[in-house]
């Protein structure tokens, strides 16, 4: 996608900041550790989304969730408390890219992640506030359930 006004390349199909380097060295090394077994006894398990699951793939709606960190512009926020709101997913050849929302669509984040069987390995860029980019790692459980971490916590993803 292209933008007109500045003949800046944008790789995310949302047209939104793109992630940067979402294959950095910072990203290797955090996926080298990061483990998600993607089992019943996972956090991500038990459904907890309010949106259907379609048929189809990856692409579409979903809900998503974090922890792990605290977002100064929630009152009485805390790393524990899991912050929720709505997720799109968008499959574009092997990168994966997951926006989401929280905070009632007031605060927004992209994840580009390269594809490489279930397993995902990519970087989140907080589009709120674009200092904040953190390494993710995410697993494809099945069409209903990615569970992913940054070095803080969750960001996981259900339908």
């Amino acid at each position: 996608m292209q933008q007109t006004d500045t003949n800046i390349v944008i790789r995310n199909p949302f047209g939104a900041m793109d992630v940067p380097a979402p294959d950095d060295r910072e990203v290797m090394d955090y996926a080298a550790i990061a483990t998600l077994a993607g089992d019943a006894a996972d956090v991500n398990a038990a459904a907890w989304a309010p949106i259907a699951t379609p048929s189809d793939p990856l692409d579409g709606i979903w809900a998503s969730r974090w922890n792990g960190g605290a977002d100064p512009t929630i009152a009485g926020d805390t790393p524990e408390k899991w912050k929720q709101g709505r997720a799109e997913v968008r499959v574009a050849g092997n990168r994966i890219y997951l926006r989401f929302d929280w905070d009632n669509g007031r605060r927004h984040g992209l994840i580009d992640a390269a594809r490489q069987g279930e397993r995902l390995v990519g970087k989140y860029i907080n589009l709120t506030n674009p200092a904040i980019a953190r390494p993710w790692v995410g697993r494809v459980v099945d069409a209903a359930r990615i569970d992913g971490c940054f070095p803080n916590g969750r960001l996981d993803f259900r339908r």
